[in-house]
């Protein structure tokens, strides 16, 4: 059932570009400076590097001319969560206009870092600040202003998101991927689109792929030819029992 308003609506998954394209942006001051970040080269632009001993530990700014400067918000775990997987789109380079320059993920790096995907959550982190120069952090309020349009794709907790979105739009997001369902309730999702209304920040939203485009034409295209059928995969990392998908609904 559709409660999304007037939200834009998008189609997102891991073998398709999530970003077409992105609103200008004004630059907000943060709760920190630049300096208190560290400046790390991107792999596969050779940029220069500079290294300290900060909470952040952030590669130069990346996002160049034609391209808008994404945040990732909720990340997840590796092979799981599907923030991951946005993320590792974006950093392959399969979204042209993306460049993933920060990821917030404040469980993994704080609370849950001990915890069950916490260590390989550590593992990937570490070996993609090592390639990509890619920055992990623990807050949006922690973000630098941004040098381009900059996009948050939000992927966190059902009962975080309305906060994260007002988070988002302090940091100078001028466009905002929000993950399904958005909100708890219907009430605080119209909070959201009109506190994104009002600060002039365009929202969009994945919906469900069996009502998409490309799948009605694939069934109606099935309906002409005699004994076929159409296949569905998922690619997904839960285990068909009770303690697994229990474990996903309490962790979601």
């Amino acid at each position: 059932e559709n409660h999304l308003g007037n939200f834009s609506s998008v189609h997102t998954h891991h073998h398709q570009p999530l970003i077409d394209h992105f609103s200008s942006h004004s630059p907000t001051d943060t709760m920190f400076s630049r300096a208190a970040f560290t400046n790390l080269s991107r792999g596969i632009t050779a940029r220069n590097a500079i290294t300290k001993n900060t909470k952040w530990a952030q590669r130069a700014f990346a996002a160049e001319a034609g391209q808008s400067e994404v945040v990732l918000v909720g990340c997840g775990a590796p092979n799981r969560g599907m923030g991951w997987y946005h993320a590792v789109q974006m950093l392959e380079g399969r979204c042209p206009s993306a460049s993933l320059d920060y990821i917030v993920e404040p469980w993994f790096l704080g609370g849950g870092a001990e915890g069950p995907g916490g260590p390989e959550f550590a593992e990937w982190a570490k070996d993609s600040t090592a390639k990509y120069g890619t920055t992990f952090g623990t807050s949006v309020a922690e973000l630098p202003a941004p040098k381009q349009p900059r996009c948050a794709l939000i992927s966190g907790r059902t009962a975080d998101n309305p906060r994260l979105v007002t988070e988002c739009i302090a940091a100078g997001c001028k466009t905002i991927i929000l993950e399904k369902p958005g909100a708890p309730t219907v009430a605080e999702l119209q909070g959201v689109m009109d506190e994104a209304a009002a600060a002039g920040v365009e929202v969009l939203m994945g919906y469900n792929k069996n009502v998409c485009k490309y799948v009605r034409k694939t069934r109606e295209f099935a309906e002409t030819v005699d004994g076929s059928h159409v296949t569905f995969v998922s690619n997904n990392a839960y285990e068909n029992t009770p303690e697994s998908l229990g474990e996903c609904f309490e962790r979601n």
